[in-house]
């Protein structure tokens, strides 16, 4: 473990001199210092690291939930609604029509939209607290999106699982599907009504029993909400969007930001860990195939989202750029995929598509201005803002300045 954050640190100090973003060179620590790797291993088995990689997600969904305000929910939730519509209807569609165009199977097919219609949640706020962007007017939507990616996260988990394991009963898939909705209708409620109830809770001058408190909370809600089905992300942003609005909400956005940090980094890490090169190569045209195709649904998504929301085309391709990486919900599929013995070219295309998308995104993002050049100005007038104003190279100095 204390190598894994020596290598990532070494790693991102010397990415950092050239501009680039850390999550990329923690996945590449793991993928060099990995089993799959020649030379020196750290991790022989990436499970070793499995309990301190959940915490790392679980930590970056919590502080995703801290900055989201449920006034902005409330305010936004028709328009971020159907951005997230939009979003899933593009990239899950065209992912299911890719399975089928492969021929690899029906199974594989709907595996497949999920792998490409999902954005990785953890990439996604990594970005936005990495460049500085948490603030923005256009994050809102962001962070629309990332929920009802996970609401329908939950959902399709639950119906893929009895298709997967060949069970023919569509009520079993049903009765799944309403628990896991049900419990993220309770959490819903809970963040809306509980907020006070949850503040006086945790409430102490002490700052250690302070984190102890929240993070006993995230870490626990994240548990209870995988026995309904419900990703523990998820869980674990609604006890940040109930937090947030407590008189404690200041201090713990202070506490959970090394905590944050650190165990982010191994999730990162062990991210790579799972990764065989070696395999890469077999799948490398579906892998390129499937990369333009989501760079090209990402950006149609990007400027419907801008229109919703009347930004313009800076904006516009900050969503697009910002909602690229795909992470941890492909490689849950692709464990899925490899108990239910489907295709074994899923694995390696799996694994080589989320680690370009994993790459790409974060430097996509950081150069997001590039992209708003050549995009048309969709706004309608009124309430939008940011227009065209690039804000990569600024937010990213004044970001690494507070780093």
């Amino acid at each position: 473990m204390g190598g894994a954050f020596l290598a990532a640190a070494v790693l991102a100090r010397l990415g950092s001199r050239i501009e680039l973003p850390t999550i990329p060179l923690f996945i590449l620590a793991g993928i060099l210092l990995g089993p799959h790797t020649p030379g020196i291993v750290l991790v022989s088995d990436p499970h070793d690291l499995e309990m301190l990689s959940a915490l790392g997600l679980v930590l970056l969904l919590f502080y995703l939930g801290l900055e989201f305000h449920l006034d902005d929910l409330k305010a936004g939730g028709r328009k971020m609604a159907l951005a997230g519509g939009t979003y899933l209807a593009l990239n899950v569609g065209a992912g299911l029509g890719f399975g089928f165009t492969l021929g690899w199977g029906t199974s594989e097919a709907l595996v497949l939209a999920g792998v490409l219609g999902i954005s990785s949640s953890a990439i996604v706020t990594k970005v936005l607290v990495d460049l500085g962007r948490i603030g923005n007017p256009e994050t809102k939507p962001v962070l629309g999106i990332i929920v009802v990616e996970d609401i329908f996260l939950a959902l399709y988990l639950a119906a893929l699982q009895p298709v997967l394991s060949g069970a023919d009963s569509l009520s079993a898939a049903v009765m799944d599907g309403a628990g896991a909705f049900g419990f993220l209708l309770a959490l819903a409620v809970a963040a809306r009504y509980g907020t006070k109830l949850v503040g006086r809770f945790i409430a102490t001058k002490d700052d250690e029993l302070l984190v102890i408190s929240f993070l006993g909370v995230a870490v626990f809600v994240a548990g209870v909400s995988e026995w309904f089905g419900v990703a523990d992300a998820i869980g674990a942003f609604m006890v940040g969007l109930m937090l947030g609005g407590t008189t404690s909400g200041d201090r713990i956005r202070k506490l959970v930001h090394p905590l944050r940090d650190a165990f982010g980094a191994i999730f990162f890490f062990a991210f790579g860990l799972s990764i065989n090169p070696g395999d890469l190569p077999t799948v490398l045209w579906p892998v390129l195939a499937a990369v333009a195709v989501t760079l090209v649904m990402n950006i149609l998504a990007g400027l419907s989202a801008a229109r919703i929301f009347r930004f313009g085309a800076g904006p516009a391709a900050n969503i697009s750029t910002t909602l690229l990486a795909r992470g941890e919900f492909a490689l849950i599929l692709a464990t899925m995929a490899a108990g239910a013995s489907l295709d074994v070219r899923l694995a390696p295309f799996i694994a080589g598509y989320v680690l370009i998308l994993a790459v790409l995104g974060p430097l996509a993002a950081g150069r997001s201005h590039w992209l708003a050049r050549v995009l048309p100005d969709g706004r309608r007038g009124g309430d939008g803002d940011g227009g065209g104003r690039p804000d990569g190279p600024r937010r990213l100095e004044e970001a690494s300045a507070a780093s």
